[in-house]
């Protein structure tokens, strides 16, 4: 018998001006709206909690300061009172749920994404490797650690924030480890119909070529809230736009009707007999390959900016050292 998992990709838009924490309440609540609905897999936007830094695309970086700082002051640290929160949602509704934040470690922040379990335990945490052109004053850059597909309650899955998806290798290195589920996430409300487009494409074809289902979430601003952060009429025109929130089956095609504007979520069964069906056509990484001609090489030691030798680290150099 065929396995099947409900899944969701919801379209929602933040909480501006508190602590951060709004919006994650936001999210524990989506996660409740969804359950009720049946579904075990919820996917959220990229960098959603506290919020997407918006300003950093409008705005020259010497103007932005202030808004960089805000956003250190309300990003997420891993763990901590956020990952609890949504933690707990995820179990009490046994849900497998996959978040975008704005990480702060010590400091430097990162587009992190989050995979909890439907036990509440944080399957995955991994950063974007490469922020995308205005985010580099943003965010720092992630290592090739975090690109692993973890097995969970709704199967085996990967994740890649937005224009990850056009580096190949980053999708072949999740490729070769067989997910059944991808998780995609994109800002959304940002660079117009054209962003959607693309977006359309990139996912399909990702969907495709992997032999899997592809959850995709982006970002949704309310007019409020283009206005409130543009702070300029002639700055709210690249605010518009560029949402594409969708469920792709392994033959690329679309499950539901995508999601461009508003709140809302796309649900879909997502029926792993057809992962086979299309594998059995083409499978990139087995029976389709050819290894001795063309291979990966992939770096997955976390990265590292003090190795000592012959003494135990005196100071954590990062969240994650300091949480061991």
């Amino acid at each position: 018998m065929s396995r099947i998992v409900r899944a969701a990709a919801i379209q929602i838009s933040p909480v501006l001006g508190d602590d951060g924490l709004g919006t994650a309440r936001k999210v524990c609540q989506a996660i409740r709206e969804a359950a009720e609905k049946g579904v075990k897999l919820a996917v959220f936007p990229e960098t959603f909690v506290p919020y997407y830094p918006y300003f950093s695309f409008i705005q020259p970086a010497f103007r932005f300061g202030g808004e960089h700082l805000e956003l250190y002051e309300r990003a997420v640290v891993i763990p901590g009172p956020v990952t609890d929160m949504v933690a707990e949602a995820a179990r009490q509704t046994g849900m497998v749920v996959v978040l975008g934040v704005n990480e702060r470690d010590f400091g430097t922040l990162y587009n992190t994404q989050i995979i909890f379990d439907a036990t509440g335990e944080i399957l995955l945490k991994r950063r974007k490797i490469t922020p995308t052109y205005h985010e580099r004053m943003v965010w720092g850059q992630g290592d090739g650690a975090g690109l692993k597909v973890v097995e969970s309650a709704a199967g085996r899955i990967g994740a890649l924030a937005c224009w990850e998806h056009y580096n190949p290798l980053a999708r072949y290195a999740l490729m070769t480890q067989h997910e059944e589920i991808h998780c995609a996430q994109f800002p959304g409300s940002l660079v117009g119909q054209i962003f959607a487009d693309q977006m359309e494409v990139t996912i399909r074809h990702h969907a495709l070529e992997s032999g899997c289902f592809v959850v995709n979430a982006t970002g949704w601003l309310t007019d409020g809230q283009i206005k409130e952060i543009a702070g300029d009429p002639a700055l709210e025109g690249p605010m518009r736009g560029g949402c594409f929130t969708a469920i792709v089956s392994p033959e690329g095609k679309l499950l539901g009707t995508p999601l461009t504007e508003g709140e809302g979520m796309v649900i879909a069964d997502l029926d792993f007999a057809l992962i086979t069906k299309r594998k059995r056509m083409m499978d990139s990484v087995g029976h389709y390959a050819r290894p001795e001609l063309l291979s990966l090489l992939q770096d997955r030691r976390p990265a590292r900016t003090v190795h000592y030798v012959g003494e135990a680290n005196p100071v954590p150099t990062s969240t994650d050292e300091a949480a061991s």
